[in-house]
């Protein structure tokens, strides 16, 4: 965001309606990389030279006014929480993953090959980070909180410092920081380290959105990268099994998978302590 309006819109004095959802954040809570934003957003938008307003949430007319002030001005809109009531998706927009087996399957298949194993483990924010904490109970796991498309990074870095490392992303957040593979083939010599793509076409953690990114050939993006890549895409617990349990060398495993039951976020006790063994 700051990127894009100081360094393009704010130079060529480009102008449209920008609305920025406005994250809560409670004492307690286990979201903590909301914290900040929760009180500084409208600093934050100040120091990037725009102006901020709340829109109203019970006049309508009123708040097309303010989105129409921030299509011709360097205004951005503030969307608070409760401002949405939820909308039925049509059929067409549903994403039907009833013929695969559900990630919470493969979750336990991790639990039950590294139980009380040193092999750090290492969640993408959302609902991967989520299942883990309730599938994966004896595994030495690291969960993250926000910074999308981090975890491999992470891992990598803690691959670097010697550590087995495997971590679990989703196909949202590979295309984030995609970088990260980039790098992580540089080291395909020197570290251990397996990245599992938990592919389900879909943004789980707000609200089910497919991710519009079937085009994308995940398995030749990693091996180009420089990654070992398993050339299937694995649909089967027993085969992902056989491919995860060595844990040597810079690997990329791309499973296909369905979907799970929400279940709750670690609770801050856990995320407070979250740091690598």
């Amino acid at each position: 965001m700051g990127s894009c309006i100081t360094s393009l819109l704010k130079p060529y004095n480009i102008t449209f309606p920008i609305l920025s959802s406005w994250r809560t954040y409670n004492d307690g809570d286990s979201e903590i990389q909301h914290e900040y934003l929760a009180t500084g957003l409208p600093s934050l938008i100040s120091a990037y030279g725009y102006s901020s307003q709340i829109l109203d949430n019970n006049n309508i007319d009123n708040a097309i006014r303010q989105i129409e002030i921030c299509n011709n001005t360097p205004t951005i809109g503030i969307i608070e929480k409760n401002s949405f009531t939820k909308v039925e998706l049509e059929d067409k927009n549903k994403l039907d993953l009833s013929g695969y087996i559900p990630r919470s399957k493969f979750l336990e298949a991790l639990n039950r090959i590294f139980k009380d194993n040193n092999v750090l483990i290492i969640g993408t924010t959302g609902n991967t980070s989520r299942e883990m904490y309730a599938f994966m109970k004896n595994t030495n796991n690291f969960y993250m909180v926000g910074n999308m498309g981090g975890a491999l990074s992470i891992g990598l870095g803690a691959a670097k410092a010697g550590k087995n490392v495997i971590v679990c992303g989703g196909d949202a957040e590979f295309v984030m920081h995609m970088g990260g593979l980039t790098t992580a083939g540089r080291y395909k010599n020197d570290v251990n380290l397996t990245y599992v793509l938990f592919d389900n076409e879909s943004n789980k953690s707000t609200g089910g959105q497919s991710t519009y990114q079937k085009h994308l050939d995940y398995i030749n993006i990693a091996k180009a990268c420089g990654l070992y890549v398993v050339d299937n895409i694995v649909y089967g617990v027993e085969e992902f099994e056989q491919k995860v349990k060595n844990v040597k060398g810079l690997k990329f495993i791309h499973v296909k998978c369905g979907l799970d039951n929400e279940v709750p976020r670690p609770p801050l006790k856990v995320v407070k302590v979250n740091k690598f063994n």
